[in-house]
């Protein structure tokens, strides 16, 4: 599926002397997943200011299919010139590990930019499970078989979820959906026992007092959500995995051109608006520069290859 969207008219300030210009060609930024979710949310986000920033209109494209890994071909076989980025999420990190057969190598394929923003991902529980904190959870796991669904397999929600329960020393029955609404909508009809899915997906069927909150997987709580309990909080350290929305460029993007778009998602990111839109996607900014960034990916990419073999998990 494709769905272009033109976002922002160009600039009318013109770039600096030291920044390239754009031109009059768009700059486009793919998408890999289905307009409407966290990741294209983020990017709708974010970009009028990159826009502006860098002089030129933007248009966001959602290519979908293959775990993102469509969308990621479109960029890695695209002109190192700066008009053609991808924001990804934490399946770039986990294709490598799941696909076979793939036309590039995400390790050399990509200009690391920055990671965009995170979206902490939550265990939310039916409204009448006798589990009311994560310790009774824990417990109740142990007397019964407990169906947890997610975003799908090998997301952040289904890795998050084999952490979660390999720390508890629980074993839990993974449901894996097509997305994490999919997930939510279940919980809300009480035919699973919890999801482990983005707080964004949750947080309706919670306001409706049909589930409830356990844990966040964040190193401290969001400010979306202050009630709820990091799992350190709530006894069961280590479990910080995020689903993400990050930048990248094709390899052989000369460096000045990704310090140049860094800049403008780093201005774009402290923007009082386009935090306080983030937040209400129950997104947290970060904006990282490249070389922190790719040692991100780079440390991620094993630590999600060691994963997905330790816990033998597969792509259907």
């Amino acid at each position: 599926m494709k769905r272009r969207t033109l976002l922002a008219l160009p600039a009318l300030l013109p770039a600096t002397a030291s920044a390239q210009s754009f031109g009059s060609r768009p700059i486009r930024v793919i998408v890999p997943f289905a307009a409407g979710g966290a990741a294209d949310s983020a990017t709708r986000a974010l970009t009028p200011g990159l826009s502006q920033r860098l002089g030129a209109t933007i248009v966001v494209e959602n290519r979908t299919g293959a775990g993102g890994s469509l969308g990621g071909n479109e960029v890695a076989r695209a002109a190192p010139d700066g008009h053609t980025l991808l924001m990804d999420a934490s399946s770039h990190l986990v294709n490598p590990a799941l696909l076979r057969g793939l036309a590039f190598e995400y390790a050399t394929a990509f200009a690391p930019i920055s990671l965009a923003v995170t979206f902490p991902q939550v265990l939310a529980v039916k409204n009448d499970l006798p589990a009311r904190d994560l310790r009774e959870f824990i417990a109740l796991a142990r007397r019964q078989t407990m169906n947890i669904g997610t975003q799908g397999n090998a997301t952040a929600g289904h890795l998050g979820l084999v952490q979660f329960a390999r720390a508890a020393g629980i074993e839990l029955t993974h449901v894996p959906y097509r997305g994490g609404a999919d997930a939510a909508r279940d919980l809300a009809a009480g035919t699973l026992d919890g999801a482990f899915i983005t707080m964004l997906s949750a947080g309706p069927i919670v306001d409706s007092g049909r589930a409830r909150f356990l844990a966040v997987s964040a190193p401290q709580r969001v400010s979306l959500r202050p009630d709820v309990h990091t799992f350190a909080e709530a006894g069961t350290p280590g479990i910080e995995l995020s689903e993400w929305c990050a930048l990248f460029a094709p390899a052989g993007t000369p460096p000045a051109l990704v310090t140049q778009i860094h800049g403008a998602l780093a201005a774009t990111l402290a923007e009082a608006d386009v935090q306080r839109r983030l937040a209400q996607l129950a997104a947290v900014p970060v904006g990282s520069d490249p070389a922190t960034f790719a040692r991100f990916v780079a440390e991620g990419r094993t630590a999600m290859a060691t994963l997905v073999r330790e816990a033998n998990i597969r792509i259907d």
